[in-house]
């Protein structure tokens, strides 16, 4: 693939082993006590109405049904456990997706541990340090002295952030091979509350992780940056917001938010083309739109007037992985990295706090 711009020539996701049936999820929260009449009506409202199928978790207790600090196993009462002990669980399962992930990107693209020259990681889901970057390093076998660069706290679009550090690492210097690994353990924070929007985020987040190889260097084949572009919605910061509390990290997912997308999504990926008009976006034949819930994907998919097939992708993944906050995008890039022809565009978009509207123009490559 002859092109000095920087690509995404490989990519890899992992998901921990253990499946949670969305009926069940839906069935588990709608059983917990102190829930208003109002609150389960909502409960079986969101989980039913997700278009979601499966979710894999690291709260295997919630399928295994064993007592643990998060579940009563003989009541099936959630309990409240403290954010340490929340982020103790992310500390120990963290790291071995991340590194499952990363194996997977490195196998996609051919390449050995010792190729890769810089590690950049996100994550908003927990918190420890040495962090996943490190354990990277030490883990893959790769040299101490490689340059490290953690993403935290971005929520949703974080994987923008970080290509955007892997593509300008790539065109300071052009043999460089930046893995980019993302991984979020959303289920941790998972709580029983009549909240409409504590209702929302538990019906949809769920846990995984992607990792993607950057380069400039000659390649089979990847998906060429072309463009990146970030935006922020006028008077939006508190629809959408990830803070830290006692007992875990709360969301705030306002119902407004798919109305906002809706109306500054068409401003927000101007920049990529500097195309303002809609009627321009439906010629992009791959969509990876991040299914922050089904209504966002509704959304971006009337306003833009892309048909069913350009989000099969965004909403396969949704269906059977729910929303793994930063990890997402990378899952459905890694289903068009594998069907794409060459020439053919793919716009990227995710959403989270603030509320800030990440976007990427792809083009496919493919050498001969």
């Amino acid at each position: 693939m002859p092109t000095t711009a920087p690509a995404i020539v490989a990519i890899g996701t992992a998901v921990p082993p253990t499946t949670l049936e969305q009926t069940v999820a839906r069935d588990l929260i709608a059983a917990q006590p102190g829930l208003t009449p109002l609150g389960r009506r909502l409960v079986g409202a969101a989980f039913d109405g997700s278009a979601i199928a499966t979710r894999s978790v690291v709260l295997d207790e919630l399928v295994d049904r064993t007592d643990s600090p998060f579940l009563d196993a003989e009541t099936g009462t959630l309990r409240s456990p403290s954010t340490r002990v929340r982020n103790d669980r992310y500390a120990e399962r963290a790291p071995e997706l991340a590194l499952e992930a990363a194996r997977a990107a490195l196998r996609d693209g051919g390449l050995e541990p010792e190729a890769v020259t810089h590690v950049v990681t996100a994550s908003c889901t927990g918190f420890f340090a040495p962090g996943l970057d490190h354990i990277l390093v030490r883990d893959l076998g790769l040299p101490t002295p490689t340059p490290r660069l953690h993403v935290g706290f971005m929520g949703c679009y974080a994987a923008f952030p970080a290509l955007r550090a892997a593509d300008a690492i790539c065109r300071a210097d052009p043999s460089a091979v930046v893995l980019v690994v993302c991984v979020e353990l959303c289920s941790l924070h998972l709580r029983s509350s009549s909240d409409p929007d504590t209702i929302v985020a538990s019906s949809v987040f769920a846990d995984g992780a992607g990792a993607a190889l950057v380069t400039a260097q000659p390649s089979p084949r990847g998906l060429r940056i072309d463009a990146l572009a970030s935006a922020i919605a006028p008077s939006s910061e508190e629809e959408m917001a990830w803070t830290i509390g006692d007992e875990g990290f709360e969301m705030v997912l306002s119902g407004a938010v798919p109305r906002l997308i809706g109306h500054h999504v068409v401003e927000a990926i101007a920049p990529l083309e500097g195309q303002r008009d809609a009627a321009a976006w439906p010629a992009v034949a791959g969509w990876a739109i991040h299914p922050g819930g089904r209504s966002i994907l509704d959304t971006v998919q009337r306003t833009l007037e892309l048909d069913d097939g350009q989000l099969a992708d965004s909403r396969a993944v949704l269906a059977e992985r729910g929303n793994m906050s930063s990890a997402t995008v990378l899952h459905i890039l890694e289903r068009q990295l594998r069907s794409r022809a060459h020439g053919e565009q793919v716009c990227a978009m995710a959403f989270g706090p603030g509320l800030t509207m990440e976007s990427a123009l792809l083009t496919m490559q493919v050498a001969g």
